[in-house]
């Protein structure tokens, strides 16, 4: 008679901690009984099962990656439709920010997954649902969330306003992800109106509007492009404001806005208010354009990943003025 073997039977094609961490399923596939597995995770016990249907095949605490395994494990038990990622505090750990705390200091891992998903958080994992879930990011083998989205999802469960500040400055200063898209996250999550939030927000932002204006500055000076004028205020000739813009080439009537709308109003809390700010942009722009001026509105993120496409851009509407009725005549006011 067959005897019912009491560990699984070790498969090259695993890793180690694939080897530690497995779930029911698995432990059946090799031969191992759901009562037998019980037996084994009994006190004292060679065993242990921290999420229901996920076991650790070693007495004693799990490493951190034993746990990651372990609560992505737990989360695919089921084929289900949608990503499954780590987020929150541990997301940021495995980024590599330095304001978060270590893996092992973590009681309980997020798990971002579809709003569909009727998962239960249990043990390890805590169980986020969202309508919106990014594309997942590999780092080190896991799926994790991109940071921005990551500090949006921590931010939402800390109260200690100094490493909500620490979490949000390293988020943007140290390069993890641009001000903009964490502006984003953080009105997704309709944390903006926290005050340690909007006052290191409100910083960051202004911050990640000069290097973008400096962003600018290296296209057209790289890229062969006629200097501009350069941040100013364009006004009719009876003293009517048409609005500020970053650049302004007025033999050509071309005129260069960095995209205001990944702003902080493009985040608020009202979607009114971001409503209310795009119309404003649309007059402005179509008034602009009744007088003869061309708007070449530039993203941030382009000018950092593609700053010669962007500088084409420009180029081909100075070239094409032309091709436009003349500008008329408008007052160039500097800041």
């Amino acid at each position: 008679m067959n005897e019912t073997p009491l560990t699984p039977r070790p498969l090259s094609d695993l890793s180690d901690v694939r080897r530690r961490v497995v779930t029911t399923r698995a432990l059946r596939e090799q031969g191992v009984t759901a009562s037998l597995a019980q037996e084994r995770c009994r006190g004292g016990g060679p065993w242990q099962r921290p999420l229901p249907g996920v076991y650790l095949l070693h007495p004693g605490p799990a490493t951190s990656e034993e746990r990651l395994h372990a609560v992505l494990l737990y989360a695919r038990r089921e084929p289900a439709p949608g990503p499954v990622m780590v987020t929150g505090l541990a997301a940021l750990a495995l980024h590599g920010l330095a304001g978060a705390p270590p893996l092992a200091a973590l009681e309980r891992i997020d798990l971002l997954v579809p709003h569909t998903r009727r998962l239960r958080s249990a043990g390890w994992a805590r169980i986020m649902r969202s309508q919106a879930v990014p594309e997942p990011q590999d780092v080190t083998g896991v799926p994790v969330a991109p940071v921005a989205r990551a500090v949006a999802d921590a931010v939402g469960r800390l109260t200690d306003a100094v490493a909500v500040r620490r979490l949000l400055t390293e988020a943007v200063r140290g390069g993890y992800c641009e001000a903009q898209a964490l502006v984003r996250e953080l009105a997704r999550a309709r944390a903006l109106s926290r005050p340690q939030v909007v006052d290191t927000v409100d910083a960051l932002l202004a911050e990640g509007r000069a290097v973008a204006e400096e962003r600018l500055y290296a296209a057209v000076r790289e890229h062969g492009l006629p200097d501009p004028c350069w941040n100013v205020e364009l006004r009719l000739p009876e003293g009517g404001s048409l609005g500020w813009v970053d650049a302004y080439w007025p033999a050509q009537g071309v005129a260069v806005e960095l995209d205001a709308r990944a702003g902080r109003w493009a985040g608020a809390a009202y979607p009114e208010d971001a409503d209310i700010a795009e119309l404003e942009y649309a007059r402005r722009r179509q008034t602009l354009e009744r007088l003869g001026v061309a708007v070449v509105r530039l993203c941030p993120l382009r000018l950092r990943d593609a700053p010669r496409a962007q500088a084409a851009v420009v180029r081909t509407a100075l070239m094409t003025c032309d091709e436009r009725d003349p500008a008329g005549y408008v007052v160039v006011r500097p800041r």
